[in-house]
């Protein structure tokens, strides 16, 4: 029933396009290309690497993160865009993949206030992205290492006013370009929303919530305030709980969950050079993602500067981590409960 639904709206969609499409006349902008390059140093004090965040994880070693190119390209109302990486920061969600698609949709303003964006999309959900250039600091939060990274779907943004936007969804399960990458399941079975509110100028915040049969339900906070033209505050705070588990014989267990916080205070000294904190508070209960099935927690404090002012960044990073049980390893290999790890990464974006 769910999927007539779908098809009704999407032959509502199709004659509209159809009739607005005729109607105007197509003003054709020319094909922008941009992205980025990214390469890293990284040394963990134990000697092994620990910290078991997304990306940068080659223990002393010159490493490459990932070649981005992106192709856009508006025609009157409508418009597209693709994103292809490569390079083992690309693989996020397909281990041992060096390519990846990290955007691939087609937009088209319905009206003046809201659109239409159908394909697959990195996901609307968390303060960080995959690409570097877009993030103050290198390495990633636990928050962004668990939550989507992509979410492939249809979805419509309406811009209610210069200070409140709305976006709904329905996506495939995350991370896959097509449901039928997830074994056993064919349907689309993904809702999301975001709400977007600037209660003054230089404050967004964003409240996002993606749910599904298999993925299991997140809500989501994010928000920047750029205090002045120096100074930027953020914040990145989430909820998870994980699907239930079949067992089998009729009943159903608890799947997990994770909730954690991440505070981000960014500040410009000069054009050329800025200094920025990360602190994240991250506990994950049952998922396995610190320490098998036993409850734990992190926190993590990351210090990076950016240092450059062109289209070359270089990032030198230090991070430390410290976790409630024991689990990383020390220098001679046995467990304990904290890490530090030294990075220097350079970023092109062009």
């Amino acid at each position: 029933m769910k999927n007539k639904y779908l098809i009704i709206l999407l032959s509502f969609i199709f004659t509209n396009v159809m009739v607005a499409q005729a109607q105007e006349e197509e003003e054709e902008a020319p094909l922008s290309l941009s992205g980025s390059v990214d390469t890293y140093y990284k040394y963990d004090f134990s000697g092994s690497p620990n910290i078991g965040t997304s990306f940068g994880e080659d223990q002393n070693s010159f490493s490459i993160g990932m070649a981005n190119l992106i192709a856009s390209k508006e025609v009157g109302r409508a418009s597209f865009v693709a994103d292809l990486s490569f390079g083992p920061r690309s693989n996020n969600s397909i281990p041992n993949a060096d390519f990846h698609i990290q955007n691939l949709y087609v937009s088209y303003a319905l009206t003046d206030k809201l659109s239409v964006t159908g394909g697959y999309m990195g996901t609307f959900v968390g303060y960080e992205v995959i690409s570097p250039t877009a993030n103050f600091n290198y390495s990633t939060s636990y928050l962004f290492t668990n939550g989507p990274f992509q979410n492939a779907g249809l979805k419509f943004d309406y811009a209610i006013s210069d200070r409140f936007a709305l976006m709904v969804g329905v996506f495939n399960d995350w991370n896959v370009y097509t449901q039928n990458d997830v074994a056993g399941n064919m349907d689309v079975n993904s809702f999301g929303a975001q709400l977007y509110v600037s209660p003054v100028d230089g404050w967004d915040a964003y409240i996002n919530f993606v749910t599904g049969e298999n993925n299991g339900n997140e809500i989501d906070l994010t928000t920047t305030y750029q205090v002045s033209d120096a100074l930027l505050l953020g914040l990145n705070a989430a909820s998870y709980s994980a699907a239930k588990i079949d067992n089998g014989d009729g009943t159903e267990s608890d799947g997990g969950s994770f909730a954690g916080g991440a505070l981000y205070v960014n500040y410009a000294i000069t054009d050329a050079f800025a200094l920025g904190l990360r602190g994240e508070y991250f506990s994950d209960d049952k998922l396995g993602i610190l320490m098998g099935a036993e409850k734990s927690s992190v926190t993590a404090f990351t210090v990076s500067a950016n240092i450059g002012s062109g289209p070359l960044k270089f990032i030198p990073e230090l991070r430390l981590d410290s976790a409630e049980k024991d689990i990383f390893v020390d220098g001679d290999g046995a467990a304990t409960g904290s890490a530090v790890q030294f990075l220097m990464a350079a970023v092109f974006a062009f």
